[in-house]
């Protein structure tokens, strides 16, 4: 970070392939000030503003050190500029803990970015966390999803949904996230990510992401990291019951045999962990069924996409993304999720006998197609009761659909045969990129009715706003069926404790993140309650 009297310069416009150089003078010019008054400048924020397309440019926000006199003649200006403001650099405080006195180490259950940035911060501190992990480590993982993407044998324990990571793992790695955050905890999560092998570009581009193949470098760091601290790792281990004393958690098993005391236990279990849900609701640990949503992964040309959003220019910039919201029946909401530039559909199946599908990319978001969940929402009232694993039967019921309509393949179907009920026989214009052995298909086999025909909706809508979105040749697969946790574990808001002291349910499996940086954050929150609990 730069250093000195600091403003920030907002809404810098800058044309599209500028250089360093156009950032420092563009500055000059907004500020009104000499070519020698500026000292050193950093990016912040950078944005695409397409809303005209004959006028398509970058807008930065930009920290500029200046020298005391060019400061102070700004700051003390009568007619202050609204764009320009000081600028103050703010870190996240982590205290350490240098004596641990009688208290057992904490367990983190779940590698994901919920529980990584959990045992980190934990580490930093001193604490030194075990990392109980059914899957394996990101090296060995990667070669088993492979051998299932090219073999279609499941492992249960580790694949897309489960190992090191999480499923975060295998996507897109994106890290927008619509969570405010005061206390610098967001940057906080961005700034470790470039520490150990993200693009530096993730602190300021507006809608950050890694990819796939880097995030696998990032986790074997911090990985090394963690255990250079203290920590401990416990890859292909299976958290399999807990035992409490007095009303606080005392124990935990592990693989059905191995004992080990506990007193803070951090379930950072991901939106997949079915058998975890069932255990705690058998031991009465409080838990509510909550919304989410399920549809089908759709495929369109980037370069269509690209050119809709960039005209003239898509060629020039980055893979272009979307956002879409839409009404279906019954008033549903109906919208893109977890969209992907120059992606590929992957099966994402974690359960024999069930078949899904998410959306994955590589840091360079080459692939010829761009991909979204295209998605409807359900909520408690569908699931054909109101336990709290009333949710998880409502997907595991679809997933098994889809894995008979397709004997384990990813089902695919085109859009104009989606909209006639009957079955595709062949591609249009459009071919998939995806992980994963395909079959044809007809997908209104498996979902209800009203999530069919708000997904018919929902397309056509979107085909008025981009054209081309709902072409006949669009390419379908089946089924999107975890696009969040299915039930919420309650906790104190205060302590984040569960109804059970001592255990603290975090990130989007207990139902309080949607992504790899809200989760993230709610790691830290979560190891930060634990700290200030032991000081």
């Amino acid at each position: 970070m730069i250093e000195g009297k600091l403003l920030q310069v907002s809404q810098v416009k800058l044309p599209v392939g500028y250089t360093a150089e156009d950032v420092r003078k563009a500055c000059i010019r907004k500020l009104k000030i000499n070519d020698n008054e500026i000292l050193a400048y950093e990016t912040k924020k950078k944005s695409i503003d397409a809303r005209k397309k004959d006028d398509i440019h970058y807008s930065l926000s930009v920290v500029v050190s200046l020298t005391d006199k060019a400061y102070s003649r700004i700051i003390s200006a009568k007619r202050p500029k609204p764009d320009v403001t000081v600028y103050k650099e703010e870190k996240l405080e982590i205290k350490r803990i240098n004596k641990t006195g009688d208290k057992m180490r904490p367990v983190v259950v779940g590698s994901g970015p919920a529980g990584l940035f959990c045992a980190y911060v934990l580490a930093l501190s001193g604490l030194k966390p075990i990392i109980i992990e059914q899957g394996q480590d990101v090296e060995k993982r990667t070669a088993t999803v492979d051998k299932f993407w090219e073999t279609g044998e499941l492992s249960e324990t580790t694949n897309v949904q489960f190992g090191e990571g999480g499923a975060g793992t295998f996507s897109d790695g994106k890290l927008n996230t619509m969570v405010k955050d005061p206390y610098r905890r967001i940057p906080f999560v961005l700034e470790t990510f470039v520490r150990f092998g993200a693009d530096p570009e993730i602190l300021y581009i507006n809608k950050p992401h890694i990819g796939t193949d880097v995030l696998k470098n990032i986790l074997i760091n911090m990985r090394k990291e963690i255990l250079s601290l203290g920590g401990e790792y416990r890859f292909e281990t299976k958290f399999t019951n807990f035992e409490t004393k007095n009303g606080d958690v005392s124990h935990i098993v592990l693989n059905n045999e191995e004992i080990l005391p506990c007193e803070e236990l951090i379930l950072a279990i991901g939106h997949s962990s079915r058998d975890t849900f069932r255990l705690l609701a058998d031991k009465k640990i409080i838990m509510i069924p909550k919304p989410f949503a399920v549809g089908l992964r759709v495929e369109h040309p980037q370069e269509m996409i690209s050119k809709y959003q960039y005209g003239r220019m898509y060629d020039r910039l980055p893979p272009a993304d979307y956002k879409v919201t839409a009404k279906g029946v019954e008033d549903r909401g109906v919208y893109s999720f977890c969209m992907c530039p120059g992606g590929y559909v992957v099966n994402s199946s974690s359960e024999k006998g069930g078949t899904l599908v998410n959306g994955m990319s590589y840091n360079d978001r080459g692939s010829k197609n761009a991909n979204s969940a295209i998605v409807v929402a359900v909520n408690p009232a569908d699931f054909g009761a109101d336990d709290a694993l009333a949710g998880v039967r409502y997907q595991r019921e679809l997933e098994k659909k889809t894995f008979g309509l397709a004997g384990g393949a990813i089902p695919i179907q085109l859009f104009g045969d989606f909209k006639e009920n009957k079955n595709s026989t062949g591609f249009g214009g459009i071919t998939t990129v995806s992980k994963g052995r395909t079959e044809f298909a007809n997908l209104r086999e498996i979902l209800p009715k009203y999530v069919s025909e708000s997904i018919i909706l929902g397309m056509k809508s979107f085909g008025t706003k981009i054209k081309g979105f709902d072409r006949d040749d669009v390419v379908l697969l089946g089924v999107e069926s975890r696009t969040s946790s299915p039930l919420r574990i309650l906790r104190d808001n205060d302590s984040f404790e569960a109804s059970t002291k001592g255990i603290y349910p975090i990130g989007e499996g207990a139902g309080y993140a949607g992504g790899i940086t809200s989760a993230a954050v709610d790691g830290v929150k979560a190891a930060l309650k634990i700290i200030e609990k032991r000081l």
